[in-house]
């Protein structure tokens, strides 16, 4: 990840892979998705992209902005159709779809045929379809007078003369007006094992489904009708959505009552770090110092230390240094510095409340430490606590008002609240208060780039690349602007750059963005898998712990059809997130999977179906 902050993962603004440290994978293949697609039938939000290769998931971030989701508000015209289109899906059939039958004749009580279990096998064949067809319209008619359980009679006797599909969910009707969800299950799967293609049966199912709480089988109803309707019904896709939500949730909550606290890959913390300029140790902690590790201060020293090695290894050592050093007594002046470190893995591993803690402590012990203020402000926005975050950064400016620091994370706040002139200034005002920090660079360049002013966006990197020639991350970062686009060859040539800078300068703590970055470039070129797999193999070498590389697996196994292994990969995704929203973001892509192998399973032919959707389409670049 080129250039980082301390913005959380679920809440990223950029649309470039390495453009913040907490910049969200799934944010990333959302937007990779949307720009570079074959045909995408936006269900809410999931987007089932049906190419030459198979069906392929992506959930849609709730804070883009996109014409299915963002939808002006209806006016009561509409939601007076909408609600009548949503009766009209959960009334009976009155008969074929396509054709208004004629008004059946409604025989009375006495004239309706009587028939049961003994003397419907007297019947002919001919008076069984005869029998049926009064015995419904009668049921038709109760139910339209809301007497549903005489309706259920009818229906029951009809089916005794003719088991058809829509007799079985007419009764399913009744039962869900009477809140019978067991029977309407029941009789919708009678319905379904007649006719496997019965949308109305598998809707009325998955609805029953979910008032039991089966979350899962109606998940696999709904997905197998939007499917056979080819994503026509809206309401049916919203469910598709909201079930997802649902299932992630539930899992997800039962993943984080038993995950342990750990920190996220090296390449992401290496990331966050570095988004705050470089400052030497404070005085009496750097090397000079001779310091026991048995003291506090020694703990401390021994902390920085190892971060500076920007290995996995390194950072764990760290946070459980920092951790021991506030056991101690000693800190004396160090106090705060302990708390603002111990707070900041914190942080990483997700520990927000503690991390909270320990920076409003670390604030109330030295307020003059700004980078607390700006740590915790990120954490709040994080926590969806924008206002909060604006307050701690007003805070940290009547502390030190020439911090260029506050104003490159202030851009970040500005940036994801889709404020890009704000943002513009505040990386600007960054650069004019300390012009070697690369990164307010790279970050102005990629504003101007969302605001539009190409020109100025490439002109800004060339300058960067003049001026930090030596470093990967600008080669890396224009990369991605050249692959956005489309200039392939140029676009892949700076990622090799910045590959081999990385293995020069930081040979034991690589940054694996560039790799991944080259995967996509050349799967988007010249549709190589192989090759784009092997990168992102490679980079789970380097870092094993890196979800973007473990994302992007997942979803160069789906453009191949190859499900059931970037099921694996997203299982992986959800076990290397770091917070709740992670986590569900995560099995939610993982569930999208899980139910289009279940659905190829249990209705093959619609499988073949989907691939038919796709014809002379070509695959997405």
């Amino acid at each position: 990840m080129s250039a980082p902050n301390p913005i959380p993962a679920g809440r990223p603004p950029p649309d470039f892979a390495s453009s913040t440290a907490g910049s969200s994978v799934w944010d990333r293949i959302s937007t990779w998705a949307s720009e570079n697609k074959a045909v995408v039938y936006t269900i809410a939000g999931v987007a089932v992209v049906v190419t030459g290769a198979g069906v392929f998931y992506y959930l849609t971030d709730p804070n883009t902005t996109t014409t299915t989701r963002e939808t002006p508000k209806k006016s009561k015209k509409e939601k007076r159709r909408k609600k009548e289109e949503e009766k009209k899906a959960a009334d009976i059939e009155k008969g074929t779809a396509d054709v208004k039958p004629k008004t059946p004749t409604v025989e009375t009580a006495d004239e309706l045929p009587e028939v049961d279990e003994t003397t419907v096998g007297q019947l002919s064949e001919q008076e069984r379809k005869d029998y049926a067809g009064k015995l419904k319209a009668a049921g038709n008619t109760a139910y339209g007078s809301k007497d549903y359980n005489k309706a259920i009679e009818l229906y029951g006797k009809a089916i005794l003369c003719k088991p058809d599909p829509i007799f079985y969910s007419n009764r399913a009707a009744c039962f869900n007006a009477l809140g019978q969800w067991e029977k309407v299950i029941e009789d919708t799967t009678a319905a379904i094992n007649l006719d496997n293609e019965y949308v109305k049966a598998l809707n009325r199912r998955a609805n029953a489904y979910e008032h039991l709480e089966k979350f899962s089988e109606a998940l696999l109803d709904f997905t197998a009708s939007c499917i056979i309707d080819a994503f026509r019904n809206e309401s049916s896709a919203q469910a598709v959505e909201r079930l997802l939500k649902k299932v992630a949730e539930a899992k997800g909550k039962a993943i984080l009552a038993t995950k342990d606290k750990r920190l996220p890959s090296s390449s992401f913390v290496t990331n966050y770090l570095q988004s705050f300029r470089a400052r030497p140790p404070p005085e009496g902690l750097d090397d000079k110092a001779e310091l026991s590790e048995e003291t506090g201060l020694g703990q401390l020293q021994f902390g920085l230390r190892s971060m500076s090695k920007k290995t996995a290894e390194g950072y764990e050592e760290a946070a459980a240094a920092f951790d021991k050093a506030l056991e101690s007594t000693d800190l004396g002046e160090h106090e705060a510095f302990a708390y603002n470190m111990r707070g900041t893995f914190r942080y990483l591993r997700g520990e927000n409340v503690e991390a909270l803690s320990d920076l409003t402590k670390s604030i109330d012990l030295q307020p003059s430490m700004t980078q607390s203020y700006i740590k915790r402000a990120s954490m709040y926005l994080e926590l969806g606590e924008k206002d909060s975050a604006a307050d701690d950064f007003e805070k940290a400016m009547a502390q030190n008002n020439d911090d260029p620091d506050i104003y490159y994370h202030r851009a970040q706040l500005h940036f994801i609240l889709g404020e890009f002139a704000e943002a513009a200034k505040d990386y600007q005002k960054s650069i004019d208060l300390d012009r070697d920090f690369i990164f307010s660079h790279i970050q102005l360049g990629v504003t101007q780039y969302k605001m539009g002013s190409v020109a100025s966006s490439m002109a800004t990197f060339r300058r960067t690349i003049k001026n930090f020639d030596k470093v990967p991350d600008v080669y890396n970062y224009y990369g991605e602007l050249l692959l956005d686009q489309q200039k392939y060859s140029e676009a892949i040539e700076k990622f090799d750059t910045a590959v081999e800078m990385e293995k020069q300068t930081k040979p034991l703590g690589m940054n694996v963005l560039p790799l991944i970055n080259k995967a996509l470039a050349l799967f988007q070129w010249k549709q190589d898998f192989a090759e784009a797999e092997k990168l992102c193999q490679k980079a789970l070498i380097i870092d094993p712990e890196c979800d973007i590389a473990v994302a992007t697996m997942a979803q160069l196994l789906l453009q191949q059809g190859k499900v059931t292994e970037a099921l694996t990969y997203f299982e992986r995704a959800a076990e290397l997130s770091r917070t709740e929203g992670e986590i569900v973001n995560a099995l939610s892509y993982a569930e999208a999977t899980r139910t289009q192998l279940e659905v190829q399973e249990k209705y093959p032919q619609l499988a073949n179906r989907l691939q038919g959707m796709s014809g002379g389409i070509p695959p997405m670049r």
